[in-house]
């Protein structure tokens, strides 16, 4: 494998629209309850992107999911939008105040969907239900919490087990040196 002096953007925008095109194809019992499958290169590049490098993809992620899903001109773009933003600033937010080592992938990942699902609650109360939005509040935490934490995990594997991944961070830890 070549050494590369940037962490490969390119290769993880493509994983998450390619994660967000399996999602799709998943059925649903409500319209706007995802697994989260795209936030997976999101977090795993966390540690390996600058913050403008990082928001890039979050960009591409939500723009790119939209184009796929056919929502980029409805409120489920709003939603995505804000949803995503909240959950991949929180997330880095923390990685980086906190420390790789005293935060774990399984953390980011249950703090990630969290924010996220609250943000679209909150979104849900102003723009769609009003006050009826704390019946689907429950339910949308509940899932939140067991995604995140499931893609947390599987993060975690992946970030130990991976030698592309390891590549990656040593060849920024031998850049920054």
């Amino acid at each position: 494998m070549q050494s590369s002096s940037k962490p490969p953007l390119a290769v993880l925008g493509a994983l998450c629209l390619f994660l967000s095109t399996i999602e799709y194809l998943i059925p649903k019992p409500l319209p706007f309850i995802r697994i989260g499958l795209a936030n997976i290169p999101i977090m795993l590049a966390i540690d390996l992107f600058s913050f403008k490098s990082y928001i890039l993809l979050v960009i591409l992620k939500v723009v790119g999911q939209a184009i796929i899903t056919g929502s980029l001109f409805s409120y489920v773009f709003l939603f995505s939008l804000g949803g995503t933003f909240a959950s991949a600033l929180g997330m880095y937010v923390l990685r980086k105040a906190i420390g790789k080592q005293n935060i774990s992938f399984i953390g980011i990942g249950i703090i990630g969907a969290l924010l996220s699902n609250s943000l679209q609650i909150l979104l849900a109360w102003i723009f769609i239900f009003g006050p009826s939005a704390q019946f689907i509040a429950p339910p949308m935490l509940l899932l939140g919490l067991v995604t995140g934490l499931l893609l947390g995990i599987f993060c975690e594997s992946f970030a130990k087990q991976s030698q592309w991944y390891q590549h990656e961070l040593e060849a920024l830890h031998r850049a920054g040196s």
